[in-house]
């Protein structure tokens, strides 16, 4: 349940972000609009961030072997 709540959060974040993005393009802001909304976006950016970061540590975890990190290429067809 948590990996879902972490994934659902990182996907909204992302979602949030990618709106702000289009509001600041838009340029119907004001300057004051603008910056709150920069501001924001930073908060969601780091956010993302960390929850990449974070999953990127787990996937290492994961293909620890026997002390050694194993490398191994990504391959979306291969089963886990």
């Amino acid at each position: 349940m948590a990996r879902k709540k972490a994934a659902l959060d990182f996907e909204q974040s992302l979602t949030d972000l990618q709106n702000l993005v289009e509001r600041l393009e838009s340029g119907e802001l004001s300057l004051e609009d603008s910056l709150t909304a920069f501001e924001q976006g930073i908060r969601l950016t780091r956010d993302c961030q960390a929850a990449l970061t974070q999953a990127e540590q787990k996937v290492q975890m994961l293909l620890e072997r026997d002390g050694e990190l194993e490398q191994a290429p990504f391959d979306p067809e291969r089963p886990a």
